[in-house]
């Protein structure tokens, strides 16, 4: 991960600050369901705006794909914003040209500007240099603070930043962290917990982490998967099975590099996918024919529970079971308890993210202890998978 500069090294007062932030919100009926974004981005807009700098914020919502869609407006953002600052927002019909530059240039120190929809414009998307000098013209200085959008080569994420000063927000700055201390200086043993259904989405990221890890739990129908592999019958389990020569070669690679597998060794199976199905826990030997693994078992978890006992450092994506209907969230949540436990005694570091792993967290009620939460899904995927992210690379010093 490149060394970059944050809002620490650059000086603020008077200065016209332009942030990239995701506000790419769920909204139901044009109010805002969930917050959180919002309310993670305001760390920095505050700081911000209490130097004295003049803040204009820059997102996108949705994919209108270069055109005007009405519900695809930030407007909508402006009070829950003002709620979320403590102070009045001012909105741009446009996020450049004539309306952008008026509304930027008539800002007080401490004041904050909202931005319309960045993706209105096709320019946005596919990096245009001539709009990523609009957007710059706008400000003095770049502050990205959208790490959830750091994988994609946008004007608003990666071209305006070789335009003007470019400075890491205190969310990015705080996931870079976390990420750095997770896996690039980490604090040994280090563990790694990946469930979900396909090995077919997730087979960058196990290459990369069984080379970095030295134990590496996977679950969910992933799971299934490298069971079938080493000639396990699963009866009608969610599994990849023309996958098995994969996951065979990902278990040799990990043994090449002293990485310890850990797979399920009991199960919890039943004849259908329902809430309150009739389930049993059997051996993951014995999955009889006509039914489907949903969750791991209490020896699993056990299993589980004993490494995370031992390890300094845990990186957390993807459910253990089919959480989302219970009792198939039994194993998901003992263990994401377990981890939340020890984060809080500080005897671990558990870094979690991507996809279903926030909502499977919550679910269990573990996700305010874990160190830390990633909300960034496929950036925080890609950063697993080992690869540069072109938004994170262009901050560096």
């Amino acid at each position: 991960m490149p060394d970059f500069r944050t809002l620490d090294d650059v000086s603020l007062a008077g200065k016209r600050a332009l942030v990239r932030c995701d506000l790419n919100v769920p909204m139901q009926d044009g109010k805002v369901t969930d917050a959180t974004r919002i309310e993670r981005s305001a760390t920095t807009l505050k700081e911000l705006a209490a130097k004295g700098a003049k803040v204009i914020i820059l997102s996108h919502f949705g994919r209108p794909k270069g055109k005007r869609v009405a519900e695809m407006s930030l407007r909508p953002l402006v009070a829950p914003l003002a709620q979320a600052l403590g102070c009045n927002i001012a909105f741009a019909e446009d996020c450049v040209g004539p309306a952008a530059e008026a509304a930027a240039a008539a800002l007080q120190d401490g004041e904050v500007l909202l931005l319309e929809n960045l993706r209105y414009h096709d320019a946005e998307e596919a990096n245009d240099t001539a709009f990523a000098a609009s957007l710059a013209k706008l400000g003095d200085l770049y502050v990205n603070d959208a790490f959830s959008c750091a994988h994609r080569a946008h004007a608003s994420t990666e071209g305006i930043a070789h335009l003007m000063p470019a400075v890491a927000g205190r969310l990015m700055q705080a996931e870079l962290d976390h990420l750095a201390a997770a896996l690039e200086k980490p604090e040994r043993p280090v563990m790694a917990l990946v469930g979900g259904a396909k090995v077919s989405t997730k087979l960058d990221l196990l290459g990369n982490l069984v080379a970095k890890v030295d134990a590496l739990v996977i679950g969910g129908g992933m799971a299934n998967t490298f069971l079938f592999a080493q000639g396990i019958e699963i009866g009608k389990s969610l599994a990849e099975r023309d996958l098995a020569a994969t996951a065979r070669e990902i278990l040799g690679k990990a043994k090449a590099a002293g990485c310890e597998i850990v797979l399920p060794i009991d199960a919890v199976v039943a004849a259908e996918f329902k809430a309150g199905a009739a389930s049993a826990t059997v051996d993951v030997r014995n999955v009889p024919g006509d039914k489907m693994i949903l969750d791991v078992g209490p020896k699993s978890v056990a299993l589980v529970n004993q490494h995370l006992a031992n390890a300094k450092t845990l990186v957390w994506n993807g459910p253990l079971g089919a959480f989302e209907v219970p009792p198939f969230d039994q194993g998901t949540n003992a263990v994401a308890q377990q981890a939340a436990l020890l984060s809080k005694a500080k005897k671990l570091l558990s870094v979690a993210g991507g996809g279903d792993t926030v909502a499977a967290l919550a679910h269990a009620g573990a996700e305010a202890d874990f160190s830390y939460v990633s909300t960034a899904g496929g950036a925080f995927l890609e950063w697993l998978e080992g690869k540069e992210l072109p938004g994170v690379k262009a901050l560096a010093k």
